[in-house]
């Protein structure tokens, strides 16, 4: 049984978000939420219930310390009888590597855009194209979790922009060019993916876009 919708849901703000500077001295994923990002992750918990109202969900949640903190903070707007979760690494954001001093971190991003941000790996990490690659053997685990009889009316995961974004692109089977013409979502905000009669998914929700001088780069 496929789940009605697909929900994807990035972290709420984190300290990354607010201060380059912090990836000089905290691993990427150990970046917590700031007082706002708790309270946008409330906000769509709240926004999240008026979507699937008293349905059950099955959430998949990125590992890292932001988008766990997210999960809480949604997870409130729910009876705990409504849901049940699950944490799963291969929804990570992007690996950037090592410890990076803002300098580093402004370097990379240059160097990704001038070069594009699906095939650049970064020194250390990932490029768009691995992202891709482990997002499309997560998807084998979720169309077995599908056939399941008890599967949820909703399968939400709970993650990050870059990985939303490569979601989308393998689901849809989106070519790199259109890839590189996305933007990510902004923090806490949510994608919904709705199960038509067929069978088939629709993007009830429009992704944010952006002009490229180019036709093919993205920004950082």
């Amino acid at each position: 049984m496929k789940p009605k919708r697909i929900i994807l849901i990035r972290h709420g703000e984190s300290e990354g978000n607010i201060d380059k500077g912090v990836y000089a001295r905290k691993p990427d994923y150990a970046l917590l939420l700031t007082e706002l990002g708790h309270r946008q992750a409330q906000g769509t918990g709240s926004r999240l219930r008026e979507v699937v109202g008293n349905g059950s969900l099955r959430f998949y949640v990125s590992p890292h310390f932001r988008t766990r903190q997210t999960f809480r903070e949604i997870a409130t707007a729910f009876n705990e009888s409504q849901f049940c979760h699950g944490e799963e690494p291969r929804l990570r954001e992007q690996e950037w590597g090592h410890l990076r001093d803002r300098e580093s971190c402004d370097t990379v991003d240059q160097a990704r855009d001038a070069y594009g941000t699906f095939y650049y790996r970064i020194p250390d990490g990932e490029s768009a194209a691995d992202v891709y690659d482990r997002v499309s053997d997560f998807f084998g685990t979720l169309f077995r979790d599908f056939e399941k009889e008890s599967f949820p009316e909703n399968a939400v995961m709970v993650t990050h922009g870059m990985t939303i974004r490569l979601f989308l692109m393998r689901w849809f089977h989106w070519t790199v060019e259109e890839f590189e013409q996305l933007s990510n979502p902004h923090n806490c905000e949510f994608l919904v993916l709705e199960q038509r009669a067929d069978g088939r998914y629709d993007l009830a929700s429009e992704p944010r876009r952006r002009e490229t001088k180019h036709g093919w780069r993205l920004e950082t």
